[in-house]
């Protein structure tokens, strides 16, 4: 039946006229965005509410949709065992692709020295700007940030909206039933039918997308204009440069290790990217990403693990974006750091780079954090960065997409939750994946999870 469906829906994908491709018209809104922004500033700044708005009904639905994934998910593990193993790669992988992130932008910035010759006085800087992201980027400790992740209250976690609380608790509901017995039976057949009314109700959101896309784009351009890049372009010049290396040589690697595609990878999710592009976040994507995971042939209680966390612990764009804007600073003010000194900083942001949400401005607050701790750059100093931060954060966000994305499959794969035919020809490679020696490949995912994929598919 699920074939049956799945080539049903590809022949009606197949003769549908291009601009009623989802993609296709994301990308129709982003273009007619940045025109818009271009010739009438006023009126695209004005926009502003579209992007908005689409953004507010996509958090409105992570909550739940993340949820309900986890939960069912690990409740479909036998072995309890294979969560905690999940979870151990999945924090090592992170940290890995993070300090590999951080390298980037350090290496970027230090070859390319955007800054250099600029000479700013810091007496002359406006302190207010800082100011206003001093409370929210208030750094904390471990301990603090640990704290952070256990909610106020159940229902706290699902008001707040944040990853990590709502992840807590699906675990701790995941085990729960897990040893209910019979009287989880209920409670769990009701997550897996509302899981699938939120996924269908979601495909019904997803249809605005090209709106906010279009909204978000025209209050970018029409804000900030192309002209607000002035000398800093170089600076936007070097953060993309060091994003796209990140992207080739780190997670291309990572993804030719365990068999599979970038390239291709990227192709499958090009509807998710392009909704990050027009709407400078990477939330948006999230559902469509779990979705999307599960028809690659990875089993949802492996990748809707994984990719969740990845929105908390494993973002790679603002690694990046944290080593090349500091040292940018120094650059700048002219201030000179010792390798001691950028290593004790590379540390501190292996701290403030994880827990941020996936919105537009969180990577900007990271580095308010991180400079508020650094006795050695002045927090003044980010004011240089906010007439183009807006251009920056588009590159922030769909750098870790990609990298969640990537991170995901190669967790599946090596849990050996992945079917690697599956994946092969999802992704349009000839023949099947070579698994490493000693792989086993488990077997497909359970029925109901492939009726609701099929399913998710023609609503959408």
């Amino acid at each position: 039946m699920h074939k049956e469906a799945r080539i049903g829906y590809e022949v009606i994908e197949a003769r549908k006229p291009f601009y009623r491709i989802l993609y296709v018209q994301v990308l129709i809104g982003v273009m007619l965005g940045v025109l818009t922004g271009h010739f009438w500033p006023e009126f695209g700044a004005a926009l502003k509410p579209f992007g908005d708005g689409f953004v507010k009904l996509v958090k409105m639905m992570i909550a739940p949709i993340v949820f309900c994934t986890i939960v069912s998910g690990i409740n479909s593990i036998s072995d309890s065992r294979e969560v905690g193993r999940t979870l151990v790669k999945s924090m090592a992988l992170f940290y890995l692709l993070t300090v590999l992130a951080l390298l980037a932008g350090l290496m970027a910035v230090s070859l390319i020295q955007p800054g250099a010759g600029m000479h700013v006085s810091v007496a002359t800087l406006d302190p207010s700007v800082a100011a206003k992201f001093t409370k929210q980027a208030a750094a904390t400790g471990f301990a603090d940030f640990m704290l952070h992740i256990i909610p106020h209250s159940f229902f706290g976690a699902f008001a707040d909206g944040e990853v990590l609380p709502v992840l807590l608790v699906s675990i701790l509901i995941a085990f729960g039933l897990s040893r209910a017995g019979d009287q989880g039976v209920a409670v769990t057949k009701a997550v897996a039918s509302f899981s699938h009314v939120l996924f269908v109700s979601f495909g019904f959101i997803m249809k605005l997308a090209p709106l906010g896309a279009f909204g978000a784009m025209a209050f970018t351009v029409g804000r900030y204009g192309v002209r607000s890049i002035g000398s800093l372009g170089l600076l936007i010049l070097t953060f993309y440069i060091a994003c796209s290396v990140f992207v080739v040589v780190v997670l291309g690697t990572l993804a030719r290790l365990n068999g599979f595609s970038l390239w291709k990878t990227i192709r499958y999710f090009r509807e998710e990217l392009l909704i990050v592009l027009g709407t400078s976040s990477s939330e948006p994507a999230l559902p469509g990403a779990l979705r999307k995971l599960e028809q690659l042939g990875c089993r949802k209680g492996v990748s809707g693990l994984v990719l969740p966390m990845g929105y908390s612990f494993n973002l790679d764009g603002s690694a990046i974006y944290l080593t090349l804007s500091s040292i940018f600073i120094a650059q700048a003010c002219d201030i000179n750091l010792s390798w001691g000194q950028i290593a004790a900083m590379l540390g501190l942001m292996l701290l403030t780079s994880k827990g941020a949400a996936g919105v537009t401005g969180s990577g900007f607050v990271a580095l308010v954090a991180t400079l508020t701790v650094m006795p050695d750059l002045p927090v003044t100093a980010v004011a240089l960065l906010v007439g183009i931060d807006r251009f920056m954060s588009e590159a922030r966000a769909l750098t870790s997409m990609i990298s969640n994305c990537v991170a995901a499959i190669t967790v599946s794969l090596w849990e050996n939750a992945c079917d690697r035919e599956v994946l092969a020809r999802e992704l349009g490679q000839s023949g099947a994946l070579q698994a490493p020696a000693g792989a086993g490949i488990r077997e497909a995912t359970v029925a109901e999870d492939k009726s609701w994929i099929a399913t998710t598919r023609s609503a959408a």
